[in-house]
Order: C-alpha cells, then sequence, then structure tokens
C-alpha cells in the first residue's frame, strides 16, 4: 500500500470542508478522516486558520471553533519551517506566501488551492499547485 498524499491546504478549503459539512468540499474532510491524504501545518498556517475561523460571519461561538480544530488538526503533520527558510517563488498576496514556504519545507506532493495567487505560480515550485477539484480527480483515480 502507498503512502497518502502529503498536502498542503490553504485555509479557505479547509474552512469549506470544516463549516460547509455538506458542501463540495466535504470529501476532503472525509479524506483526512479516512486517512487518504496527509494534510500538512505550520505554526503560521494553523494561526491563520484559528483567526479566520473567530470571524463573526461564521457565527461559530468558542467551542464550535474548538470542536471543528479538532475535526482537523490531530489528522495533521506539523511542519517547522527553518530559519532561513527555504527559497520560494514571491507571491502576489503576502498572506499566501506562508503556504509556499510550508509546501517547499516539507516537500509536499500537493499545493490545494483556490486562489489565482498560488495557481498562477504552479510549475514554479517542486510540487504539484492545483485547484481542490483536479486535485479530488487525482486522489480518485
Amino acid at each position: 500500500m502507498s503512502q497518502p498524499p502529503r498536502v498542503v491546504l490553504d485555509t479557505n478549503l479547509v474552512l469549506s470542508a470544516l463549516v460547509f459539512a455538506q458542501g463540495r468540499l466535504a470529501v476532503l474532510r472525509q479524506a483526512w478522516q479516512e486517512a487518504r491524504i496527509v494534510p500538512l501545518v505550520s505554526k503560521v498556517t494553523t494561526a491563520e486558520l484559528i483567526r479566520v475561523l473567530t470571524y463573526p460571519k461564521f457565527k461559530l461561538d468558542a467551542d464550535k471553533q474548538g470542536e471543528l480544530l479538532a475535526d482537523y488538526l490531530p489528522w495533521c503533520e506539523t511542519v517547522r519551517i527553518p530559519s532561513p527558510p527555504p527559497a520560494t517563488p514571491v507571491c502576489r498576496d503576502v498572506y499566501d506566501q506562508p503556504f509556499l514556504l510550508l509546501a517547499v519545507a516539507a516537500q509536499a506532493d500537493y499545493l490545494v488551492s483556490g486562489d489565482l495567487d498560488l495557481l498562477d505560480l504552479s510549475g514554479q515550485i517542486a510540487c504539484p499547485i492545483v485547484t481542490a477539484e483536479n486535485f479530488l480527480k487525482t486522489l480518485n483515480s
């Protein structure tokens, strides 16, 4: 049996998978819960997820935020970003740079994002940068 792919999932995808349990990305949540993928996180990407879960538009109290984090973080592999960090292409959106750093430092199999600023960098790092739809097609093939 081959190892499950180690993947960097951007915050928006993780949020969609967690908050919208019946949404189109719920299958990502199933994939990490069934150990068909190993999500990768760093201190910075985890802090961003925690911060975004507090946004008023999601209407999540502290208990629900904790439940959602408990549905994700135990399945993740935490990666320490070295100092100095690895070389990465510069992303137009500075808030996306931590995902590139994580993918390179962890030697991820995929960086999965719906963000055009990241998708436009496809081919500039060792792992493919793909949409959730394309990643799921690959995972299911």
